[in-house]
């Protein structure tokens, strides 16, 4: 029998061991929604014929499917198992990303990173709740935070690491993925715990694919809407139809047993305004990123590489950030520290719009910008998901998270469209530079509505008057 000193002792072990594993996966999935960015204009040349607007939707596809499968698989792993869910996940997203090195063409290509979609919407959800599961209540609000500063490090190492990869071909940006995540894989199966699950109702699956249709016709026609133009019969039929099946989803998810959004969510504390905040915030960040690359390398004319490693000194900030986030917490509270980001976020896009100039200048124009908003993030994203969750009863950590999740992903999605929407095609020089300032004007604008729609969160228990368990330890 274990004594008493070493019982104690066991979750903070077992913690330490579900954290090592699992953020694997999250490092995994969270990178390939950045990597890929990099690699487009390869794809492109290796395609013979294939223009930038078809290659858009190997981004698309990822993310959309992504989004709207986040729920569902959430679900999936509440009612049966959610570390066979998360090593199911973990497995397709392999196959996934061996397959994408196979593509023969651009279709195919599509085809393969929608598997990979599936495997990450999976092991997503399953991931945090594993990571929950595994925590005492006094230290879930610090490991949601960790958890969100993984994806923060994906999006840093995203771009940097693209950049090195397409240095020996695009295919090597999916290639990496397989050696990892086997041996995550097979790790797992020894060493990850399993919670059992609630054993309920599978979720509204014509909600999902629903959902999955307003998404992607919402998307196209914003990212339409200046190649055939707003008024014209393509472009209306597409908003026309994600008016309709989001109606339809709507309609379907009030009469069915188990919605893909379960209304008791969000009577949960914080988790209507987590999920604003989350479409919000996203929007900006979605926006933010593709226009950092988009100037760097079709403005500035610089490499893959080199425009990854210019982006990565503001996503390295979100988990430094995160971490020091906690003495803020714990002394004003979530939605202060909330609010100070979406402000600061907007402040580093303001940057960028007052200082990038045609003429490259990278410590006085992109860096400074780029490290203002990655403070924002690591203000945001982790104490807004930290809130969105601690509410939750355990039996619904992995549905919970994946739809904050799944707002985190429309908004990216949706960031991306008005993005190319606001840019239009600006012909010359300084018909470009007015352009991305309108879009750095918006971004802005969205970071601070984000901002403004976290002010009123508050941790369940009063967060304020309890030490945070990264930067203080906890009461014994």
């Amino acid at each position: 029998m274990n004594s008493p000193a070493t019982e104690a002792n066991r979750p903070a072990a077992d913690f330490r061991v579900v954290l090592a594993i699992v953020s694997v996966g999250v490092l995994l999935s969270s990178l390939d929604l950045f990597i890929v960015n990099v690699a487009l204009p390869d794809m492109a040349a290796d395609f013979a014929g294939a223009k930038l607007s078809g290659l858009s939707w190997v981004l698309n596809a990822y993310a959309i499917v992504f989004a709207a499968l986040l729920v569902p698989a959430g679900r999936l792993g509440d009612r049966s198992s959610i570390r066979t869910t998360f090593l199911l996940g973990l497995a397709v997203f392999v196959i996934g990303s061996a397959l994408c090195t196979t593509a023969w063409d651009v279709g195919s290509l599509v085809v393969f990173r929608v598997i990979q979609a599936v495997g990450g919407a999976l092991l997503t959800p399953a991931s945090l709740g594993l990571v929950l599961a595994a925590s005492p209540p006094q230290r879930r609000a610090a490991a949601v935070r960790l958890w969100v500063a993984f994806g923060g490090l994906g999006a840093a190492l995203g771009p940097v690491l693209g950049g090195i990869l397409v240095e020996f071909g695009w295919r090597w940006v999916f290639l990496v993925n397989v050696p990892i995540g086997l041996v995550a894989v097979v790790v797992g199966l020894r060493m990850l715990p399993d919670p059992p699950g609630d054993g309920g109702r599978l979720p509204d699956l014509l909600g999902a694919a629903l959902l999955v249709g307003t998404i992607a016709t919402f998307v196209l026609a914003l990212v339409k809407g200046q190649d055939w133009g707003w008024s014209a019969t393509g472009v209306l039929a597409a908003f026309a139809a994600a008016a309709i099946l989001a109606i339809a989803f709507v309609v379907s998810s009030a009469r069915h047993h188990s919605p893909v959004v379960d209304p008791a969510l969000l009577r949960a504390p914080n988790f209507a305004l987590m999920t604003g905040n989350a479409v919000f915030f996203n929007v900006a960040f979605g926006a933010m990123l593709l226009s950092a690359v988009l100037w760097a390398q079709n403005v500035w004319d610089w490499s893959a590489l080199r425009t990854g490693l210019a982006i990565a000194p503001g996503p390295l900030m979100v988990p430094v950030v995160a971490i020091l986030a906690g003495r803020l917490i714990g002394r004003i509270g979530a939605g202060p520290v909330i609010a100070a980001g979406g402000i600061v976020f907007a402040a580093g896009m303001l940057w960028w719009a007052q200082a990038i100039t045609l003429q490259p200048d990278y410590v006085g124009g992109l860096l400074g910008g780029m490290v203002v908003s990655g403070i924002g993030v690591g203000l945001t994203l982790p104490t807004a998901f930290a809130a969105g969750t601690s509410g939750l009863p355990p039996h619904r950590f992995a549905t919970g998270s994946a739809v904050l999740s799944m707002a985190r992903q429309i908004g990216l999605a949706v960031g991306v469209a008005v993005l190319v929407a606001v840019l239009g095609s600006p012909v010359g020089p300084a018909a470009t530079l007015d352009a991305f300032r309108r879009g750095w004007y918006a971004t802005a604008a969205v970071a601070a509505l984000a901002g403004l729609v976290g002010m009123a969160a508050r941790m369940p228990g009063s967060a304020a008057a309890q030490p945070d368990p990264v930067t203080e330890p906890a009461a014994t």
